[in-house]
């Protein structure tokens, strides 16, 4: 299944206490054991904004897990390729 990048604008997101994103996470898995085509593998929180990546069937079903959830999906971006230091080898 393709796997996406979800980019969330939350003003503040950086300043989120523990308890707050205990709630965000608790959310999200609710939403996702009634969605079982939608995987979480994790999120990267910044000053502004959290991206999530996901493995999904399309994009549709991350819109969707949002939209349940409360969530922003400001921006749904389907991988393409993974990238990293061992790329650089032949």
């Amino acid at each position: 299944m393709p796997k996406f990048v979800i980019e969330r604008e939350i003003p503040g997101a950086g300043q989120l206490t523990d308890a707050q994103v205990q709630g965000i996470a608790q959310k999200s898995c609710s939403v996702l054991r009634e969605m079982p085509q939608v995987q979480w593998l994790h999120s990267y929180v910044t000053d502004d904004k959290i991206y999530c990546v996901y493995i999904a069937a399309d994009a549709g079903a991350v819109r969707e897990h949002a939209k349940r959830g409360g969530f922003p999906a400001n921006s749904v971006n389907t991988v393409r390729r993974i990238i990293d230091p061992t790329t650089s080898e032949a």
